[in-house]
């Protein structure tokens, strides 16, 4: 059992502040990710929780319990590190077992542990061989293996599984899931994969420059992200935002060349944000109202088209089913929507429809 919480925690170095003011809850047994760019302080938070930092200010506590004056090993923390930390002179068999050993588990227990976890990950075949034969995708599943032999309380992941190449990403990150659900452990993971996030996690926070910006289930943000910097974090294509001028009562978009009925004109919005699978393409008809758009470049990817799109002074990129008959330089009608439109303030705050904050 482990809810792990943060309090107006904030983490410095020197100048640089790496985590700043974070409260957050994560729930036991959940699958919680922490997602952002580079350097915005998702590393460190992990490293708060499991002991190795120690917070400026602010309160961390597990179960209720304040621990910020707690060591690492009286945590009962399992963390599997970005730079895996193998024991080099161990083969793979004796990393995994090495944190039963040093607690005295039963032999039968850890060689049915290691058994249970060799076969989830499929490596079996290579627990002979020490970490130096080993591709750097055998040696993330073998750091994991390590930690999964273990009963703690959480499992603290720091981007598992970056160096795994796209099919065993997938496999492995499908396989994660339906372990964390089986152990019935809480789960913090670390990632920048957009699409790594989305699909693991029952809940996640985006982080900036050591802020957390947003907390929630992965279609909720996706679906009402917080802030422009929020909208263009989560989707691929990301979505097209654009400036928008008032025109008779209505809010006019991409010089008009993009139809989005019903769009009342409102002076708190200044920009919006068109999601690309929200635009519809269609032909354009000689003697149409409006503006027509012109095709920029087509890139069909099998089962859907990403469609780039001259339209006024704006440059969109919109997501299609299928392999669509659209060629460069074709003239397009544009339209989207109204319910499917993002409105944004000049702070690049979201608001809701009526300008609702």
């Amino acid at each position: 059992m482990a809810e792990i919480a943060f309090r107006n925690v904030t983490k410095r170095y020197g100048d640089t502040i790496a985590v700043a003011d974070a409260s957050f809850t994560v729930e036991d047994n959940e699958f919680f990710c922490f997602f952002g760019p580079p350097l915005s302080g998702k590393s460190t938070i992990l490293r708060l929780i499991l002991g190795l930092e120690t917070p400026d200010s602010g309160e961390i506590l597990i179960d209720g319990r304040p621990v910020n004056r707690v060591p690492p090993a009286a945590r009962n923390i399992a963390m599997v590190f970005q730079n895996l930390a193998l024991f080099p002179h161990m083969s793979a068999r004796d990393n995994i077992r090495f944190p039963l050993v040093e607690r005295k588990a039963p032999p039968a227990q850890i060689e049915r542990k290691l058994a249970e976890v060799a076969e989830k990950l499929h490596i079996g075949h290579i627990l002979h061989k020490p970490p130096a034969q080993l591709s750097g995708g055998e040696r993330q599943r073998v750091a994991i293996a390590r930690a999964l032999v273990r009963d703690p309380v959480a499992y603290l992941m720091d981007d598992p599984i970056s160096a795994l190449d796209a099919r065993l990403r997938e496999e492995t990150r499908v396989e994660l899931k339906r372990i964390q659900r089986e152990l019935g452990k809480t789960l913090i993971y670390v990632t920048h994969d957009q699409e790594e996030a989305m699909s693991v996690a029952d809940r996640m926070a985006i982080l900036e420059g050591g802020a957390i910006r947003q907390v929630g289930t992965p279609l909720d943000i996706y679906d009402r992200p917080a802030s422009v910097y929020i909208a263009r974090l989560l989707g691929s294509p990301m979505m097209n935002i654009l400036p928008t001028e008032a025109s008779a009562g209505a809010m006019r978009v991409a010089d008009g060349a993009i139809a989005i009925s019903g769009l009342a004109a409102d002076a708190e919005v200044i920009e919006i944000g068109l999601r690309p699978e929200d635009i519809k393409v269609a032909p354009w008809a000689d003697g149409a109202s409006g503006v027509p758009a012109r095709v920029y470049e087509v890139e069909p990817l099998g089962g859907y088209t990403v469609v780039t799109v001259d339209a006024g002074a704006a440059r969109v990129r919109a997501l299609l089913r299928g392999q669509p008959d659209i060629r460069p330089e074709a003239r397009v009608a544009l339209s989207c929507e109204a319910a499917r439109v993002h409105r944004f303030s000049r702070d690049g705050a979201a608001l809701r429809p009526g300008g609702q904050g």
